[in-house]
């Protein structure tokens, strides 16, 4: 038996560190779904620098994605709190 192992203080580090990772998961989830549909609504030739147009497009994108985003996850909190 190794000092330490089973005690519940190991066991909750643990279980903090593996959501710490699901959360990273996620938001590398988030990020990438992000850039495929701001990349494919905004980008239509790739050169060496962004124009303005296609540089407002993308702000735009991701300010719509992260708001809509927000606003779906105030909801199911709301939701879950009924």
């Amino acid at each position: 038996d190794i000092p330490g192992i089973m005690d519940g203080k190991v066991d909750r580090q643990i279980e903090q560190f593996i959501l710490a990772e699901k959360e990273k998961q996620k938001f590398q989830g988030l990020v990438a779904s992000l850039t495929d549909e701001c990349w494919e609504k905004c980008v239509e030739k790739v050169g060496s620098k962004l124009d303005s147009r296609t540089e407002t497009c993308i702000v735009n994108c991701v300010e719509r994605f992260l708001d809509t985003s927000s606003y779906v996850a105030n909801r199911i909190n709301q939701m879950g709190e009924s």
